[in-house]
């Protein structure tokens, strides 16, 4: 392994999910690069666990769709695909158009006082150098309007697409010049919330996606 994974024990999680969500960071901040193979016994001895946490953390990861299983060959971090990153963000786009639609009817004054919160808390974090703070908030302030639809059944379908959307939001976020332009995105997602403006609040968000596409989109060209 090219950087020292450190393993944080959680005495209310089975190893296998410690050793997951270490590996997962890993993959998400770019520890672990996209192609790199994943060794069991490699990354047992590092971590300091046995080889079957570590298999099974594995298998969880391939189902997320960060480690793709290569015949012959074994794990490897999964590379950040354009159709994947289509597909997935396309899905992204229809249920946050949705959610964003629900919330002009639904959403309550203190729910939009809490998005005002969470965006401010955005703002005082898009400067800093971390990514997963940033990657955070924004997370956030997503959330906040998919809690104000009040529909459950879409916050699960979002969860469901919740970790691979991170792994494109972290993308994006590493290029500091689009930064300004997220914090404009996410104001006009809530002018469009306040004025109770269906219409509006869809465009606005599909144009957030959009510009979230083309810039991971322009990530992957520069390799």
């Amino acid at each position: 392994m090219e950087n020292e994974l450190k393993i944080a024990m959680d005495d209310y999680l089975p190893l296998r999910d410690v050793v997951f969500k270490t590996l997962r960071g890993a993959i998400l901040r770019g520890d672990l690069k996209p192609g790199q193979r994943l060794m069991e016994i490699q990354l047992a001895n590092q971590l300091g666990v046995s080889r079957t946490p570590v298999r099974e953390a594995i298998r969880m990861l391939e189902l997320e769709g960060l480690v793709k299983m290569i015949p012959r060959k074994g794990a490897e971090v999964a590379q950040i695909s354009e159709k994947h990153l289509r597909d997935v963000l396309e899905v992204r786009s229809a249920l946050e158009e949705l959610a964003g639609t629900l919330a002009c009817e639904r959403m309550s004054a203190e729910q939009l006082g809490e998005l005002k919160r969470v965006n401010r808390q955005f703002m005082q974090v898009i400067g800093s150098d971390d990514i997963t703070a940033i990657a955070d908030a924004d997370e956030k302030f997503h959330l906040v309007i998919y809690n104000a639809t009040g529909n459950e059944r879409l916050s699960q379908m979002v969860n469901a697409l919740r970790e691979q959307m991170y792994r494109y939001r972290l993308e994006h976020i590493k290029d500091r010049s689009k930064r300004e332009e997220l914090v404009k995105e996410h104001e006009l997602i809530i002018r469009a919330l306040e004025e109770r403006d269906p219409v509006r609040a869809r465009d606005a968000i599909r144009s957030h996606i959009q510009e979230q596409v083309a810039a991971v989109l322009e990530l992957l060209k520069r390799g």
